[in-house]
């Protein structure tokens, strides 16, 4: 037999064994490498799109008249109310549409709903979410000027 015919010693199979195994060892190490340093850039690095969005500049505070809204049992609120505007949306904005969120928030509620503790405020909230709404970034806050039930 020639040299080059016969056949791989224990020791010659077992030292390509282990270079194999490196190989696979180093692979796996830069895969997960890979993996981590592309992770860090998009949680750390990347950025941010959906973060939250500037706060907006105040601008003028618009006044609108007291109205009367129809409680349930026969009372009633007067209320007035003033829109906090943004810089955004210039000196004039109809307020038509804020004193039509009023009335379909404050409509037909019980009068202890509106009167008792923490209600005027949860109350409140509420119209200021409508308002942003209606509005689309012009109004960034709702002040009551009148709040009286009868």
């Amino acid at each position: 037999m020639t040299v080059t015919a016969m056949p791989k010693g224990e020791e010659e199979q077992a030292e390509q064994d282990g270079k194999k195994g490196k190989r696979v060892k180093l692979i796996a190490f830069v895969l997960v490498l890979v993996v981590a340093a592309a992770a860090g850039y998009f949680l750390v690095l990347a950025p941010k799109k959906g973060g939250t969005p500037p706060k907006p500049v105040a601008g003028a505070v618009l006044p609108l008249d007291s109205q009367q809204v129809n409680l349930a049992a026969g009372h009633y609120l007067r209320l007035g109310i003033a829109l906090q505007l943004t810089e955004k949306a210039g000196e004039e904005v109809d307020g038509s549409k804020a004193l039509d969120a009023t009335i379909d928030v404050f409509s037909g509620l019980p009068v202890e709903e509106v009167t008792k503790k923490g209600g005027r405020e949860a109350l409140k909230k509420k119209l200021l979410a409508d308002l942003e709404k209606r509005y689309e970034d012009e109004v960034m806050d709702v002040y009551f000027t009148e709040f009286v039930t009868q």
